[in-house]
């Protein structure tokens, strides 16, 4: 994790920003012609509002903020508050959410998330790697050596995983949370995270993005864990910094391979209805419903005596 922060911040800014609108762009296009009506993405800022804007896909932003120095936190909030202000002027849903706890500072991490849930929707990158693990339950590994290297201040040592750490954070925001909670990536997740999350947040939803964990950390997330928890599963490709499609198909074809017995039907699910619940727009898309406009997607080179998708498999819009 450590080694890809770093490429993320050496290959950012290497194309201009009209090249990064035209990015933005052309992949949301794409994404749209494969029959994606709704998107949930994270900015850290505006590059991605007026692409947005102009698509005929549903979008929900999660303005995301970092920040390891207590001091700062004041001087973050404000930037994304404004941005915040600025999403609303390009018509467009959008709210500060935390990243993770391993990013930020605990003043931070609080914030962020009173907001998110003020909001109500929160996005939350959860035990993604072993590295932050590792992090918050004993202050060593490579993260932690990172930070120190460039001067940062750590998260405090908390000597249970992660997520019980998020979990104390936002029920110190509010006591009850109904609000919709999305935990991205849980590549590094266990049983006693899952149900005790689950016990306490009554609309929970588990991202799971199989290529992008795949190339970042050669590990997948227990997808069986989740399933026999009754788990409320979302499906995603995270982003082109990671991955290097953001075809759904894609994702589909990595969970047949790795995960043969999931049926075919409830990965579809995870791709469609559970997405529209968790932003709220199931009363329009994620379904085929009368009184519904979630488009009608073709999905090709099925096989239909094991019920997968194959490797010539592709999607594209319909209606």
């Amino acid at each position: 994790m450590a080694g890809f922060i770093q490429q993320i911040r050496e290959l950012r800014y290497v194309t201009d920003e009209a090249g990064r609108y035209e990015a933005i762009a052309t992949e949301m296009q794409k994404m749209y012609q494969s029959g994606v009506s709704a998107m949930a993405d994270i900015s850290n800022s505006s590059e991605s509002f007026k692409a947005k804007s102009e698509s005929l896909m549903y979008t929900r932003t999660f303005l995301e903020v970092f920040g390891s120095e207590e001091s700062d936190m004041p001087r973050i909030m404000s930037s994304v508050r404004e941005l915040s202000k600025l999403a609303k002027e390009f018509g467009i849903d959008a709210a500060p959410t935390p990243h993770s706890c391993y990013t930020m500072s605990p003043s931070l991490l609080r914030e962020s998330s009173a907001d998110a849930i003020a909001a109500g929707w929160l996005s939350y990158h959860n035990q993604e790697s072993w590295q932050e693990e590792e992090l918050i339950i004993k202050g060593s590994g490579p993260l932690h050596d990172d930070y120190k290297s460039r001067g940062m201040s750590t998260p405090p040592v908390k000597g249970v995983p992660s997520l019980l750490y998020f979990l104390e954070v936002i029920e110190s925001v509010k006591a009850n949370i109904d609000e919709s909670i999305l935990l991205v990536h849980n590549t590094f997740t266990n049983e006693e995270s899952v149900s005790y999350a689950m016990e306490r947040l009554k609309s929970l939803y588990w991202a799971v993005c199989p290529l992008s964990n795949l190339f970042i950390h050669d590990a997948l997330p227990p997808l069986e864990l989740l399933r026999r928890l009754n788990a409320n599963i979302t499906l995603g490709t995270d982003s082109l910094s990671s991955n290097d499609t953001l075809s759904m198909v894609d994702e589909i074809n990595c969970i047949h391979k790795y995960f043969p017995t999931i049926p075919l039907k409830e990965i579809l699910e995870w791709s469609s209805y559970n997405g529209a619940k968790f932003l709220g727009i199931e009363d329009k898309f994620g379904s085929l419903e009368k009184g519904k406009r979630p488009g009608i997607v073709l999905v090709d080179n099925i096989d239909w005596n094991s019920m997968k998708l194959t490797e010539k498999s592709k999607s594209v819009r319909l209606v």
